[in-house]
């Protein structure tokens, strides 16, 4: 593996890391939803960095895509974001921070979808043989699918019916809450 390979999954590891800490202490939880969708796609970058790029794609989409819009509906419902609490995010610091993550990401991405055009010299991008790889024209969801649906149906079910209940007793709270 190269240098470059390395650097980016312990970078999108450390992001990732950091991002749960600061998912867990924040107060506002329009802000932690935020985090935690950040987490979500940093993890979503070690997949599809490990070959498991359909398991990353669905990171994106499910997790981060339609789980959170779905946490964030009950957190508006039940009222519980402030528009004055999310000062956290607004400080010259946190900008700068934020902007040199995203050149460095977008550096990344230069490197890997122009290789012959790199920014840095000597990267090359490399696919590591960590996951077993399919051959072309394989169908890659059928295992995928096979462990999800038949070994772990019971997990996947209740993680589900787990979901809806919280959903449920949040629109019953804030029926309650609305009537006294």
């Amino acid at each position: 593996m190269t240098f470059f390979y390395q650097f980016t999954f312990y970078f999108f590891g450390l992001v990732a890391v950091a991002s749960a800490l600061l998912f867990v202490t924040r107060k506002n939880p329009v802000a932690a939803a935020l985090w935690l969708v950040n987490v979500m796609i940093c993890l979503a970058a070690l997949y599809i960095m490990l070959g498991a790029e359909f398991v990353g794609v669905v990171q994106v989409i499910i997790y981060a895509g339609a789980i959170m819009v779905v946490f964030l509906f009950v957190v508006m419902l039940l009222n519980l974001g402030h528009a004055g609490s999310i000062a956290d995010v607004r400080s010259f610091r946190w900008q700068l921070a934020a902007g040199a993550a995203g050149l460095i990401m977008l550096a990344q991405l230069l490197a890997i979808v122009r290789p012959g055009e790199a920014l840095l010299a000597g990267i090359t991008p490399v696919r590591p043989a960590i996951a077993v790889a399919a051959a072309p024209g394989e169908n890659v969801v059928a295992p995928l699918a096979e462990v999800l649906f038949r070994n772990n149906l019971l997990a996947f079910e209740a993680a589900s019916v787990l979901l809806l209940a919280a959903i449920i007793g949040a629109v019953v709270l804030a029926k309650s809450r609305e009537g006294a």
